[in-house]
């Protein structure tokens, strides 16, 4: 796992996918600082997290996680990855944290924003916190989502309009909860699984045991269905 780990972290650098995706990030995040906290004069980050969501979610990892497997079946390598002394699980764990790594460096320069607020006054670290596990909390769910996608296809751009639907499709359960309010039963349901509504919660300092516990274990899923589709492509 860690040489698939350091081999895709390194491939990130090599192409342009890092770079714009760094370039992406910070573009928007300084965007938003501007806006809500220079020109606004607030101290709160909470605008700039709330605002990154759609772009992260929409943009930024399906980016990242299109040439995951895609670009390995594009170039006929990834047969030689599934006979490597590694598990499937392994080569899907190395991929993902891979991904989480560089989506973690490119979020961790957001908190010069923090270090600026702090120059001026006391910020409140507990609302920063949430809401920087909230959002690798969101982006894992994407990713993790993002590599069982990317495993269908040869195709970086199949891939990545793929992940940008289900990731459109998460944005809108909220509107989906309530176009069916009708009927009690099923837009609870549907609401359950809103993400948008459970990473809010983060971005206003509120980490609540089951939200965690959604992420994590929808992340879970998702890694299990990529090593179970690896499974039978290898067989085939």
């Amino acid at each position: 796992m860690i040489a698939v780990f350091k081999r895709e972290f390194r491939s990130y650098f090599t192409t342009p996918v890092g770079y714009a995706v760094m370039a992406i990030l910070l573009f928007f995040s300084g965007l938003y600082f501007t806006q809500y906290n220079l020109e606004g004069h607030s101290t709160s980050l909470m605008g700039v997290y709330a605002n990154l969501f759609s772009i992260v979610v929409l943009v930024v990892l399906p980016i990242l996680t299109m040439r995951a497997f895609s670009e390995e079946k594009r170039q006929r390598t990834d047969q030689a990855l599934f006979t490597a002394p590694v598990s499937l699980t392994g080569i899907v764990m190395g991929k993902f944290l891979a991904a989480m790594a560089l989506f973690a460096l490119a979020l961790s320069v957001t908190f010069v924003y923090a270090i600026v607020i702090a120059t001026q006054v006391t910020p409140d670290w507990a609302v920063i916190i949430a809401n920087y596990l909230g959002m690798l909390l969101m982006a894992g769910l994407v990713v993790a989502a993002g590599l069982l996608f990317s495993s269908f296809t040869e195709s970086q751009f199949v891939a990545a309009i793929i992940t940008f639907a289900f990731s459109f499709m998460l944005m809108m359960i909220d509107t989906l909860a309530q176009l069916t309010a009708a009927t009690p039963w099923l837009s609870e349901a549907i609401s359950f699984m809103s993400v948008q509504t459970r990473y809010t919660g983060f971005t206003q300092g509120m980490i609540h045991y089951d939200n965690v516990f959604f992420f994590l274990s929808m992340q879970a899923l998702f890694l299990f269905l990529t090593v179970r589709v690896l499974d039978t492509k290898r067989w085939n």
